[in-house]
């Protein structure tokens, strides 16, 4: 009945221009239509006796009268009022609902691997005692077809043990005919005898060969197990979105602090003919500010809202492009320290792609994060596992996860995978505005920090990702100096000086005695100086970062 009116009144106002019968012939066209749609025959929904009452009513009314609906109801919205404002929240949580949908497709992959491996790993098995228990059975007549491992009529039986636990004498035929193989000579009662003992001997090896192996199923363990690691990390991915919900409730306590300055930059944008919908207004360390447009703005505006912010807020505040989505534009207080990054790798000899990755993107609260991952081994295992941990880490820090659930979550999918892919991860998270860094090591190299002549280690004990459920992992905070420069690398280039007996020490006095605070020439001196090490027979992969960290005037 609502589609019958509604359509009806949209032909009713289309035909308007027709004057009183064009209504009238518009909205009972429109009935029509809708009646014959929905049940296909011309059975009105709408009794023609009442639109021909409302057509007289319509004919009595003067053309010169006008009805104002506020009259009668007021200025009072009938339906909620939705500002775009919550268009463009909404793209936020949907943008970090993306990482959060990637991260878990991650851990997803994780237990399709697991699953294919363990049926691959439990057919062996099967094979190989089903092998064994058939080998003084060569005489018989399917021996042949049962011992081609790579035909389709082991995986079929295979297949079908694993649904029913048992095989008969008809699922076998109905087999060996699928596969093209066919038992024929039931019509000879000396054959048929033959066939019939030949079949069932068959059978029974069959089963038994299934029965036996069984018991050294790894299937059993390893679903109890990902079970279990199923539970933490659902558990984790709960309390993370948990508390970005919180976090969302607390932004919004946070905002109200900043009515007045908010009320004063928007009648400033209004006098520069600037309008936006809203802004939001919040403080955590440094200003972060949210710019809800009426339009995409373009450069010059954007530079405006920055001046009028800075003015407002009485602190630089600058365009933050990295958290900006549409028509929210997003800003933040300046940061005190600047900093430069040089990077360089090498591949292992003879390996055509490097089990190192590394990563350095800006965080939507203006943090930098800066890390390697070093696959355990070299080429395509190496790089799947170090990838995978750089990109989990990567999505859910995005959607807004604590980064001690991100790290345990990396190190359980890796665990699920298989044991023995690990990989390390040495990660900085680095805030210019407070001048702080924060190390995160799991099985990693040390991190070398440089001012002047002087060279700190930070080192971790630590074991890699994916080596250990609940494997510890450890952080370290430093304060920033100016001038500092922090050196991270794999450990292909540590390993590459056999002089020294403790090897984290010569790239210390190396950067002791290097002179240029340059921070691509210090890491491809270093780089180059690991190759030279090894006479140029590179044994593993090579990656290291370099930053260098000044305070502005």
């Amino acid at each position: 009945m609502i589609a019958a009116y509604s359509i009806s009144g949209m032909l009713a106002g289309i035909l308007n221009r027709f004057g009183k019968i064009g209504v009238v012939v518009g909205f009972a066209l429109g009935n029509v239509l809708l009646a014959y749609v929905s049940n296909g025959y011309t059975v009105e929904l709408i009794h023609f006796k009442e639109i021909l009452i409302a057509f007289i009513g319509l004919l009595a009314v003067p053309n010169n009268i006008k009805i104002e609906l506020e009259e009668f109801i007021g200025n009072t919205k009938l339906l909620p009022v939705t500002p775009d404002r919550a268009l463009n929240r909404s793209k936020e949580v949907a943008e970090n609902l993306n990482h959060v949908s990637e991260a878990i497709q991650e851990m997803a992959t994780t237990y399709q691997q697991l699953e294919k491996t363990s049926y691959n790993a439990n057919k062996q098995i099967f094979i190989t005692e089903l092998l064994n228990n058939l080998e003084p059975y060569k005489e018989n007549m399917l021996y042949d077809d049962m011992a081609d491992t790579e035909g389709k009529i082991i995986d079929q039986i295979f297949e079908h043990l694993l649904d029913k636990q048992e095989i008969d004498r008809q699922a076998l035929l109905e087999i060996f005919a699928k596969c093209n193989s066919y038992i024929i000579g039931f019509d000879d009662k000396e054959i048929s005898q033959y066939l019939e003992e030949n079949i069932s001997q068959m059978l029974r090896m069959i089963n038994v060969s299934y029965k036996v192996s069984k018991v050294d199923f790894i299937w059993k363990k390893r679903v109890e197990e990902s079970k279990r690691t199923m539970g933490k990390q659902l558990d984790s991915v709960s309390k993370a979105i948990q508390k970005m919900a919180r976090g969302m409730e607390s932004d919004i306590e946070k905002e109200a602090q900043y009515e007045k300055q908010k009320a004063e930059m928007l009648e400033l944008l209004k006098q520069r003919s600037i309008t936006v919908q809203d802004i939001s207004i919040k403080k955590e360390g440094r200003y972060q500010m949210e710019v809800y447009a009426n339009e995409i703005l373009e450069t010059a505006k954007i530079e405006t809202i920055e001046k009028i912010a800075t003015q407002v807020l009485k602190e630089e505040i600058v365009f933050h492009e990295e958290a900006s989505i549409g028509k929210k534009i997003s800003f933040l207080s300046d940061d005190k320290y600047v900093m430069a990054m040089g990077m360089g790798e090498t591949t292992k000899n003879k390996s055509e792609l490097s089990g190192d990755a590394m990563l350095n993107i800006r965080l939507k609260d203006g943090k930098y994060l800066i890390a390697i991952s070093d696959g355990m081994g070299t080429g395509t295992k190496a790089r799947q596992s170090s990838t995978q941990s750089l990109r989990m880490l990567e999505n859910l820090l995005l959607s807004g996860f604590d980064k001690n659930i991100s790290l345990e979550l990396i190190n359980t999918s890796l665990i699920n995978q298989n044991t023995e892919i690990f990989a390390t991860l040495d990660i900085a998270i680095v805030d210019l505005y407070e001048g702080n860094i924060e190390f995160i090591k799991s099985g990693a190299c040390p991190t070398y920090i440089k001012n002047d002549r002087k060279v700190q280690m930070i080192k971790s004990n630590s074991l890699p990702t994916g080596m250990i459920e609940g494997g510890q992992i450890q952080t370290f905070d430093k304060d920033i100096s100016d001038g500092d420069i922090l050196v991270m690398c794999s450990d292909g280039i540590l390993d590459a000086n056999i002089e020294y007996k403790n090897k984290e020490l010569w790239i210390k006095y190396m950067l002791e005695d290097i002179e240029t605070t340059n921070t691509k020439k210090i890491a491809d001196l270093i780089l180059n100086e690991a190759v030279d090490n090894t006479f140029g027979n590179i044994k593993d992969d090579m990656s290291i970062m370099v930053c260098k960290f000044k305070k502005k005037d």
